[in-house]
């Protein structure tokens, strides 16, 4: 074999190994600018879905044993919200919904938290630690996710208008930035 022969060989080994070698350098480029494109504070808050009918009819106990009903809320706005000590979402929104409570509960708006079947003692520990003023019902047999609301989601929350129509319905956490631009409009127009 000449000299000649072996260069051309090389070089035709040589030129796939460039292509592979400059894509990926390409790839690592294109990904490196993705990445620093993405923002450092993606909102992966869940966003409602507008429903309409009727509230159900839900009887459980408030965390000192007090008997209470959302028929009793009938002429407020409600935020019923489904959560349990253990979910990492649910812990996560509580402070923002305990801030938009606040806010807005001189406008005859109301947050009822539904805790799914944890045991009291741990969830008047929880109200205490996270220092929640809106009211915490107890539902130790499910009755509100699996009979009155038909869900399995934690958190999911549920708004209900003043005359006891739901009208919107959120399966994940939910954001303050979310609660203004949704909710607040149900507050306001019902006033």
């Amino acid at each position: 074999m000449t000299l000649l022969q072996n260069n051309s060989q090389s070089r035709n080994r040589l030129i796939p190994l460039l292509f592979l070698g400059l894509g990926i350098i390409l790839i690592a480029g294109s990904a490196y600018f993705l990445v620093q494109n993405i923002p450092s504070q993606t909102d992966l808050s869940a966003v409602p879905v507008q429903v309409n009918y009727s509230a159900p009819a839900l009887l459980l106990t408030d965390i000192d044993g007090q008997p209470v009903s959302l028929a009793d809320l009938r002429g407020q706005v409600v935020l019923v919200n489904l959560w349990a000590t253990w979910c990492p979402p649910c812990k996560k929104e509580m402070p923002e919904l305990e801030t938009f409570y606040k806010k807005h509960k001189k406008d005859g708006f109301t947050i009822v938290a539904v805790n799914d079947g944890d045991p009291k003692a741990d969830v008047v520990q929880f109200v205490k630690d996270y220092r929640l003023t809106f009211p915490v019902w107890l539902d130790p047999t499910y009755i509100a996710t699996e009979q009155a609301f038909k869900t399995l989601n934690l958190p999911s929350s549920y708004v209900i208008n003043r005359e006891g129509t739901v009208v919107l319905s959120w399966v994940g956490g939910i954001n303050r930035r979310n609660l203004e631009k949704y909710l607040t409009p149900v507050i306001e127009e019902q006033r």
